[in-house]
């Protein structure tokens, strides 16, 4: 195998397989691997880049999973850092970061065991109520997983109760790596790979869109990379309903694997273009300038990435963990960054429809 015969794969529009995957992780030209992953994200995208006007918001970090991985969350309430907003401080939280012709909520949370299932409808309710405008995107699978158990639901009862309650779409959180080797040593206590895909294929068929992530960076081997991706392609052949592919590289401070070094920029822009190459049927891939840092997140716009997020305010999970990027871009920053790639910003909607302001 050469790259030569991944290129005419790639351009005759033959799927990649396992072994073409490993091979791209292995190879050491990553340039002619970016520039393969470029030409795609080309053909399927021109030079449109999309970003967002969104906020982050985190409102509760206790979660009785005990990820090795996680800076966010905290075990039990009372704990030193420990916190769970009421709807009512998380409608003052947004109210002070607000802004008119914001689109999108960006809600993830800790597993807290305190906690009613009508907080969640509750919080939900009071969005659409009182910001009618912001499109919600909350709960990963992981949670939505946790919810149906400890209430007594089915996967498809809690999407019911949420997306009655204003639910728009999921986040592509709390996949980490689905080989259960990996999972056994760093996030044993949660959903599995199997529950977390059978969240998503839920949600898809209830009509609800989703992302999809991956954790790389700890002790995951190529091979393990591989597969997740091949297991979220075969998702997406089932129910089309991934709209972005996030990779999100693991960052080393304030958790229990801190003594693993974390990957490298080289490492970082290498997962973009395999990615974008592997999942030939997931529209877009993500470079989240949070996770990678914005000097990285803009390269990998020619990597394969066509989507840099939004302005994320404010973004506290990596941030936790050592991110050194700022709490917040503004517009203006985020459509400097891809412009100076030689490339066309596009606002986006949080499904992808094309926002035109007037200057």
């Amino acid at each position: 195998m050469n790259i030569e015969a991944i290129r005419e794969k790639v351009q005759s529009g033959t799927r990649l397989s396992a072994e073409d995957g490993v091979f791209l992780f292995s190879h050491p030209d990553l340039l002619a691997v970016a520039q393969l992953a470029h030409s795609v994200r080309l053909k399927l995208h021109g030079t449109t880049t999309y970003y967002n006007w969104n906020l982050h918001l985190n409102s509760t970090n206790v979660c009785e999973a005990g990820c090795l991985f996680c800076s966010f969350a905290r075990l039990k309430t009372g704990m030193p850092q420990a916190y769970t907003m009421k709807v009512d401080d998380a409608h003052r939280w947004i109210s002070e970061r607000y802004r008119p012709g914001m689109t999108e909520v960006h809600i993830v949370n800790g597993l807290n065991p305190d906690l009613p299932f009508e907080y969640y409808p509750s919080l939900l309710k009071m969005i659409r109520r009182e910001f009618p405008e912001l499109h919600i995107k909350a709960f990963t699978a992981v949670e939505i997983h946790y919810f149906a158990q400890k209430y007594g639901m089915t996967n498809r009862e809690v999407l019911s109760l949420l997306t009655e309650a204003g639910l728009g779409s999921l986040p592509g959180g709390g996949a980490e790596i689905f080989s259960e080797r990996v999972r056994k040593k760093i996030c044993r206590d949660k959903a599995s790979a199997d529950e977390w895909l059978a969240v998503h294929r839920d949600a898809h068929l209830h009509g609800l869109k989703s992302n999809c992530t991956m954790l790389y960076g700890t002790i995951e081997t190529i091979e393990e990379r591989v597969d997740h991706m091949l297991r979220l392609r075969e998702l997406q052949d089932e129910t089309g309903g991934f709209q972005v592919f996030i990779p999100l590289a693991f960052h080393n401070e304030g958790n229990r694997m801190e003594r693993l070094p974390g990957p490298t920029a080289v490492d970082d822009l290498r997962v973009i273009a395999v990615s974008r190459l592997m999942l030939d049927n997931i529209p877009h891939v993500k470079a989240y300038w949070v996770m990678l840092g914005i000097k990285t997140a803009q390269t990998a716009l020619l990597c394969g990435a066509n989507d840099i997020d939004g302005t994320v305010t404010e973004e506290k999970i990596y941030h936790m963990a050592g991110s050194r990027s700022p709490d917040a871009l503004g517009l203006d920053d985020i459509r400097h960054l891809i412009a100076a790639a030689g490339l066309t910003p596009q606002e986006r909607t949080t499904t992808y429809q094309s926002i035109e302001r007037a200057a």
